[in-house]
């Protein structure tokens, strides 16, 4: 699996492999740039993701998600914070983005 230094890097790395749309993270779905497409937990995987810590402030924690859905024929990015300034999800989307190391 490829690793990145930057949030910068991981989302101009992940546009070259196609995921070009930008996903924004709702409390029970994601919803594709401009809100043409709001898509469910069981209609997106998620391919791959990558996290960044920042080295000295805590709140620049963030992970970039690569989403693809075949419903929609769509592949993309969600760039989200984690950690205290995490957004609030419904218990689907919680499980959908949780992952064990």
């Amino acid at each position: 699996m490829e690793s990145y230094n930057t949030l910068v890097e991981a989302i101009a790395g992940l546009e070259k492999e196609g995921y070009n749309e930008e996903f924004n993270l709702k409390q029970n779905y994601i919803e594709s740039s401009h809100g043409k497409f709001q898509i469910l937990h069981h209609e997106f995987e998620i391919d791959k993701f990558f996290r960044f810590e920042g080295e000295t402030d805590p709140s620049d924690e963030s992970i970039v998600y690569a989403i693809s859905s075949e419903k929609y024929n769509l592949k993309g990015v969600l760039v989200s914070a984690y950690g205290i300034y995490s957004d609030p999800l419904v218990d689907e989307m919680m499980k959908k983005f949780s992952f064990t190391k």
